[in-house]
């Protein structure tokens, strides 16, 4: 990738086109247009330029790359490789991506992408499919033809034969390999080529001319509905659900025809939240289950249902006896242990409904020290089974990711 389109910049840092030399104001503009189509949930608007939030990923402007990386330091020249790198194993732990497809040497690029990794996981899938043989499919075909072959349409045929007695205007089906899946495949093949930079070029070229003699649709979420994965097809499912993530992101000519424009966004809060529970799902201790996103009615009348959700609830059995913790994953800085009321409400809440010995508020670590359990009082009384602290981990051990058994350990320690 070229360095002078590529800017690498962290949660709720500002980039401005009047201090920029790549980023200019054509840029600016797209990404406002873009911003306003998603109710401004993206980033912030400020004067010349714009102020990015909780979304972290990819913004891609015709030639120009933005990459948004999660940060968690107080330090203002933070290691882009390392966080970089941090959000690259947060997205394959919660399988946004599959780092198996991706050449090491492509990850090793000082200056590649995270959007790339996505182009050459999908040149990878479709070469795979080419080297096995593209599957062939009916589809109907509908035409107006001399001889009379499928099923007549009524209703066509009075429309465009009145004259011509002599033709017929049928519906039939065609066992070839245009049909819809090849189809998205192609529009995904499409877009990369107004994408793509040089170094994937080659191999992009190759692909696309087996796919020369393909129908190009505009494809939408309604084409996508229509595929089923079955034991024919089912090689062709990592290709269609990045073709997906392609196609679905993808917005062309948001400026004036200027700047095609496709983004991988993804809010850092979940995101941290999902990474969370993997991490322990994947290394729980022994007779402990970890369950995610867990649903209880709270409040109804007539016309509404409302719910409550913690992110992670923990049953652990000793003794035979089984102990339950809840979770709650925060990503932000926070300069203090001290909770916030409405932390705190929200955490005896949960204990109530979910009959919890402890709840555990687990935010991102720079250098502050767990506070220690407090008990509840409620009704007057101090309660001994409702308990509730704040944990601080780091996802970082030193220049390096930290293992995900020993992150596991560190957490599930904590609410002891």
């Amino acid at each position: 990738m070229n360095k002078n389109n590529f800017i690498q910049v962290f949660e709720y840092q500002k980039l401005k086109y009047s201090t920029s030399e790549c980023f200019t104001k054509h840029h600016f503009d797209a990404m406002v247009k873009f911003n306003e189509r998603n109710q401004n949930k993206y980033f912030t608007v400020i004067h010349k330029g714009v102020q990015f939030n909780n979304y972290v990923g990819i913004v891609q402007i015709g030639r120009l790359t933005i990459e948004i990386l999660p940060k968690v330091d107080n330090n203002t020249t933070s290691d882009t490789h390392l966080w970089q790198s941090v959000l690259l194993n947060m997205l394959q732990v919660c399988k946004h991506i599959k780092i198996d497809n991706v050449s090491e040497t492509t990850l090793k690029r000082k200056y590649n992408s995270i959007l790339e990794v996505y182009y050459e996981m999908y040149l990878n899938e479709i070469e795979n499919l080419i080297k096995k043989g593209l599957i062939k499919d009916y589809k109907k075909n509908r035409n107006n033809q001399l001889t009379f072959k499928g099923k007549m349409l009524f209703a066509q045929n009075i429309q465009k034969n009145l004259i011509h007695k002599e033709r017929f205007y049928c519906e039939h089906q065609i066992y070839n390999k245009d049909h819809l899946i090849h189809q998205v495949l192609f529009k995904g093949l499409m877009i990369l080529g107004n994408l793509l930079d040089n170094s994937l070029k080659n191999r992009f070229k190759k692909i696309l001319f087996q796919f020369d003699d393909f129908k190009e649709l505009n494809i939408t979420k309604k084409h996508f509905e229509k595929i089923k994965i079955n034991r024919k097809n089912q090689p062709y499912q990592k290709a269609l659900e990045i073709a997906k993530m392609i196609i679905l992101n993808y917005s062309p000519s948001l400026n004036s025809g200027r700047d095609n424009m496709l983004t991988l966004l993804f809010d850092m809060n979940m995101l941290w939240e999902e990474y969370v529970y993997r991490i322990l799902q994947k290394y729980k201790f022994k007779n402990t289950t970890v369950t995610f996103q867990n649903k209880k009615h709270f409040w109804k009348n007539d016309f509404r249902v409302k719910t409550i959700r913690p992110d992670i609830v923990v049953n652990q059995t000793v003794d035979n006896i089984n102990i339950t913790y809840v979770i709650d994953t925060k990503w932000k800085i926070r300069d203090s242990n001290n909770p916030d009321d409405s932390d705190l409400k929200q955490m005896f809440v949960y204990n109530l409904y979910w009959k919890a010995e402890k709840s555990l508020l687990l935010f991102p670590k720079i250098n502050q020290d767990d506070s220690t359990f407090g008990k509840y009082n409620y009704l007057g009384n101090e309660m001994e089974a409702n308990q509730c602290k704040l944990g601080f981990v780091s996802i970082v051990d030193g220049n390096k990711i930290k293992n995900g058994e020993v992150l596991s350990k560190e957490i599930l320690d904590k609410l002891v």
